[in-house]
């Protein structure tokens, strides 16, 4: 999970770095936030495996200790769940976000080629 949360930070720290208009930097962009997008996607599943785990582990065990006790409703014991897996479900919805900023700062990357591409075309009279 430490791991996880440690490359995410990257990750993000990378996802908000603004970009210029000079093709070769967006190329290169591209090329890393490609690459980012796909470790993301890894991650994401790495993440939500974590998190189902935890949760099917601590519903199994805190459900058995109320049932001992008294009597808990299914919304209470979903509210339970839910805070004993936070980390587990902040880690998933951030990975889904970087996952999914990856990919509309792909397409804004290549809005941005196809401008200078199209500015270079009309500035050479081709």
């Amino acid at each position: 999970m430490e791991n996880l949360l440690k490359e995410a930070k990257e990750i993000q720290g990378y996802l908000e770095i603004e970009c210029s208009e000079n093709p070769a930097e967006v190329m290169e962009r591209l090329k890393t936030i490609s690459v980012y997008q796909a470790r993301s996607g890894v991650m994401l599943a790495e993440a939500k495996k974590l998190y189902r785990r935890k949760v099917s582990t601590e519903i199994a065990t805190t459900i058995i200790n109320i049932a001992k006790e008294n009597y808990l409703s299914a919304t209470a014991q979903n509210a339970l769940v839910n805070a004993i897996a936070e980390e587990e479900a902040f880690l998933v919805d951030w990975l889904d976000r970087i996952n999914a900023t990856c990919k509309h700062q792909q397409d804004s990357l290549r809005s941005i080629l196809s401008y200078e591409k199209e500015n270079l075309r009309l500035t050479n009279g081709y």
